[in-house]
């Protein structure tokens, strides 16, 4: 990457042309360290460098001026390209208004083993011009781009970066591109910071950082830390205490400061700000990357949430992601990860087009327990149980009866809402160390749906937990690669069904997925699950639904591209129509799953080629998943704590981590 070096303390010089190289993480299984390690909620964060260390490292780095332009720079922790994913793309961070290019600080050891990672460092006392930076930076694009045409290039903006990242994106739009914008300045003419330039002025060095605004600024994270502590499972004490060290350490911080962010750089920084959000405005038709715009709620400088909704409209290939308790410095604050939410979106790729099978980054300890914390209520309220069944026959109490190795389609019931997935998903992780890889409705991924969502970010844990597109070709992939892959043949119209259908299958007739199994030799494990009718009753359901006036319009909404999800079927089964269902809660039973005896295919390739023998044992595999609902439904009736109450009284004498016994298999 032909860019010239910077001189600095924290960060390590550019070597330009240099390729790195890195190993992929292993797929389909955790170690056992690592599911108990996420199962007691053990995360890295505690150890990841925030608020103070970027003060301390800016400081470092503005004491050392040499009187140069802009710079690239790669942080020290991105360095050797050691664990980076082959084929990585690069990821160039452009700063906010401190300029310094340290702002991803907390973020550095993750990212560098996804990207390629870059910063862009502005002096103190440079005054480069918008247009000046925008020509430097797309220089750099333009460079990366010629070098490696098969994979896209990241921008990472925060403020007045994120309109040179559009800007950049505007006057390049045959570049791939992606743009990842953090509280953009394009908002500059609605927000505060207007009347701030006009204002400084006035005020004398060093009272310039306590003007309203940049005291709120500055003071918003250091505002987050009693909550963060607290949170951490520290008693009131003991978080008082940590809250007395951390503030005493931290003030001597906030005077340097005035290092980074002298009264005539933010004037001039402001001044570059106004030219810049114009500049942008009047060019956000000609922008064609794909754009994902982080916006926090609680930002102090910018209105960033109303500019998140008016981007995502003014913008071609853009989706939003809100964070209500986050301010304007939300790449500093504890609670947020940058990588998570690129995850999240399914914004990360290393081609031309994102593959969701080899583009998938595993899980980490954090991010399972934000999928656990995610589902935490229903576990709770639904306490599941977990059978399996012994090559033997022999059903017992826990997942020993699961292969050990994949590759393997679990394929069951969809109940109603999917309320099974999340339970079923982080239950096997955390108790077998698999990870089960999901088939989803299209709708998932669409970005269109989300504008009709409550939160655009609905579907991101699925994204995380590594739900793909149900494509054939997705199917064959994750088999090639061994994984264990969830799979519903009823699709939506199961999950989604009407009154009185319960635990009723919708699998088409023909068989779809078990000569696709057999050509890995892939184990075939059915499964069933009831608890449903145990903790609501459903009031509405689709044909309810279109007797209500006007709802034929969120009808069409909701399917309007018609995606036909089996040719070979027809009807509700061909395109697997997404609607609302109306429930309401009842005092909660309990969920059951059992995994049925695993059904091997390897060495029964040449016999499942066979059109009639792989329709034999498709009607085999459907005719367990029945048997199994049927034994739950049974069994349960024998289970003394199948209800709330009786599960709540045995916690209060053992525990609230005992496990709640239910019937003898």
């Amino acid at each position: 990457m032909p860019m010239p070096a910077t001189v600095a303390a924290a960060p390590r010089p550019l070597l330009p042309g240099l390729p790195r190289r890195g190993t992929a993480p292993p797929r389909g299984r955790w170690s056992a360290s690592a599911a108990s390690a996420a199962s007691r909620g053990v995360a890295a964060k505690a150890a990841r460098r925030g608020v103070r260390e970027y003060v301390e490292a800016a400081r470092e780095m503005v004491r050392r001026p040499d009187g140069g332009p802009a710079r690239w720079f790669s942080p020290l922790e991105c360095g050797g390209g050691g664990g980076r994913l082959p084929g990585a793309p690069t990821m160039l961070y452009l700063p906010g208004i401190d300029g310094v290019g340290l702002g991803l600080i907390r973020h550095h050891e993750r990212l560098a083993k996804m990207f390629d990672m870059w910063c862009l460092h502005i002096p103190v006392e440079d005054c480069t011009s918008f247009e000046g930076l925008v020509e430097y930076v797309e220089s750099a694009v333009k460079s990366e781009g010629q070098r490696a045409r098969d994979r896209p290039v990241y921008l990472v903006g925060e403020s007045v970066g994120a309109c040179i990242a559009l800007a950049v994106a505007a006057r390049n739009p045959d570049i791939d591109l992606v743009l990842i914008l953090v509280n953009p300045g394009t908002s500059f003419h609605k927000s505060q910071l207007q009347s701030l330039s006009v204002f400084l002025d006035l005020v004398p060095e060093p009272f310039h950082l306590t003007t309203p605004q940049l005291l709120n600024f500055l003071t918003g994270n250091f505002m987050k830390i009693p909550s963060t502590i607290v949170g951490r499972g520290f008693s009131f004490q003991e978080a008082g205490q940590a809250l007395s060290e951390i503030t005493t350490s931290l003030l001597p911080s906030l005077m340097s400061l005035l290092d980074v962010l002298p009264k005539e750089s933010i004037v001039w920084k402001l001044k570059m700000l106004r030219t810049a959000s114009s500049f942008v405005n009047s060019r956000l038709h000609a922008v064609k990357a794909q754009t994902l715009v982080l916006a926090s709620w609680n930002d102090e400088l910018l209105p960033s949430r109303e500019e998140a909704e008016r981007l995502r409209d003014a913008l071609e290939k853009c989706r939003i992601r809100n964070f209500k308790d986050n301010g304007h410095k939300i790449l500093l604050e504890a609670e947020f990860d940058l990588a998570t939410a690129i995850k999240g979106a399914g914004y990360y790729r290393r081609s031309l087009e994102t593959d969701f099978v080899s583009d998938y980054l595993p899980l980490t300890p954090d991010e399972f327990q934000k999928a656990t914390d995610h589902i935490r209520m229903l576990q709770y309220i639904a306490n599941p149980v977990m059978l399996s069944t012994l090559p033997d026959g022999k059903i017992v109490r826990g997942l020993s009866g699961l292969p050990k190795q994949g590759p393997a389609v679990i394929v069951g019931y969809h109940m109603l809402l999917g309320f099974e997935l999340g339970p079923l998903v982080t239950g096997v992780l955390r108790s077998s160390g698999i990870h089960i890889r999901g088939l989803a409705h299209p709708f998932m991924f669409d970005k269109k749906k989300e504008k009709i969502m409550p939160d655009p970010s609905y579907y991101d844990m699925h994204r995380i937990m590594g739900a793909v597109p149900v494509t054939a070709g997705n199917f064959y992939k994750l088999l090639a690669e061994k994984h264990f892959v969830l799979l519903y043949p009823g699709g939506a119209r199961e999950a989604l069904h009407r009154k009185g259908e319960e635990y009723k299958l919708f699998w088409p007739e023909q068989s779809e997925f078990v000569r696709m199994a057999s050509r890995f030799g892939a184990t075939i494990i059915p499964f069933g699950v009831v608890g449903e009718d145990d903790i609501c009753d459903m009031l509405l359901d689709y044909d309810d639904l279109m007797k209500i006036p006007f709802y034929d319009i969120l009808d069409r909404m909701l399917n309007e591209d018609g995606v036909k999800l089996r040719t070979d079927s027809t009807g509700e089964l061909k395109y697997q129509r997404i609607h609302p269902v109306v429930a309401a809660p009842k005092i909660p039973g309990r969920f059951y799953f059992i995994f049925g005896k695993p059904i091997e295919t390897r060495g029964r390739e040449k016999e499942l080629r066979d059109k009639e023998n792989a329709q034999h044992l498709y009607l085999n595999v459907k005719s367990e998943v029945e048997s199994c609902m049927k034994y739950l439904k049974e069994k349960r009736e024998k289970d003394p704590y199948r209800n709330i109450l009786a599960r709540l009284l045995y916690q209060m004498v053992h525990g609230l981590d005992a496990e709640v016994p239910t019937f003898e298999p």
